[in-house]
């Protein structure tokens, strides 16, 4: 069976890597997402059942124009919000900008996505893609404060979603990842070489994404080999 599957910030790393593996299964059909709309067609130009769009969760009207992206969907069978937005500042330097455009890109734009797949789901599975360090009782780094704490209200939220909606054949998971070598990493913790690939990362999220919504819904998953 086709399945229409949507994957938001895929410019890179293990957006990229998913939408590779999703699209090597031609009854596949994918709709990937990011704010760099040139790299991506690049990325993926290969693949015939690979659509490209922009989507910027940092704008303030993300619900209006996922609705306008996910138009011409008849359904949405697989969402993975993928898009993160990492400050990596000691806490007394953060500014105001810093704060706000985490939650944003990491909380309230991923809602606000789901908002708009919502009319187009009726068996799907929404899996949200957090961090171990956004998971309650892990190992916290300094400079993570914006975006840890964005990404643990996303968990938060995963929990919420599916109480609302356990009526329903729509089911949601949040998996905290752990290290994977990307720029993302790089980014917090310059010079330190990851045990896993975002290749070998993406391989799991993928048959989740796939299959996890047989046996959970609403739960938080930690996906990783190493602290980070």
């Amino acid at each position: 069976m086709t399945k229409k599957i949507v994957v938001v910030g895929t410019s890179r790393g293990i957006g990229k890597a998913l939408v590779d593996l999703f699209a090597q299964n031609e009854h596949h059909e994918i709709l990937a997402l990011g704010r760099n709309l040139g790299k991506m067609k690049s990325n993926f130009e290969q693949y015939s059942n690979v659509t490209c769009k922009d989507l910027d969760l940092s704008r303030s009207d993300v619900r209006e124009a996922c609705e306008e992206v996910f138009q011409d969907l008849n359904r949405i069978d697989i969402l993975v919000n993928n898009a993160g937005f990492l400050v990596n500042k000691p806490f007394d330097q953060l500014t105001h900008h810093d704060l706000t455009e985490s939650y944003q890109v990491n909380v309230i734009g991923v809602m606000e996505t789901v908002q708009a797949a919502l009319p187009k789901m009726t068996e799907s599975h929404i899996v949200n893609i957090s961090t171990i360090g956004g998971f309650q009782g892990s190992v916290k780094f300094p400079g993570l404060t914006a975006y840890s704490t964005s990404k643990a209200a996303l968990c938060s939220y995963t929990e919420l979603f599916a109480e609302e909606f356990k009526e329903t054949y729509i089911k949601m998971n949040c998996l905290c990842l752990g290290a994977a070598q990307t720029e993302m990493l790089e980014a917090a913790f310059p010079g330190y070489q990851a045990p896993v690939s975002a290749e070998k990362m993406a391989e799991y999220i993928a048959d989740f994404a796939l299959k996890g919504h047989q046996w959970m819904n609403g739960k938080i998953i930690p996906v990783s080999l190493s602290t980070p």
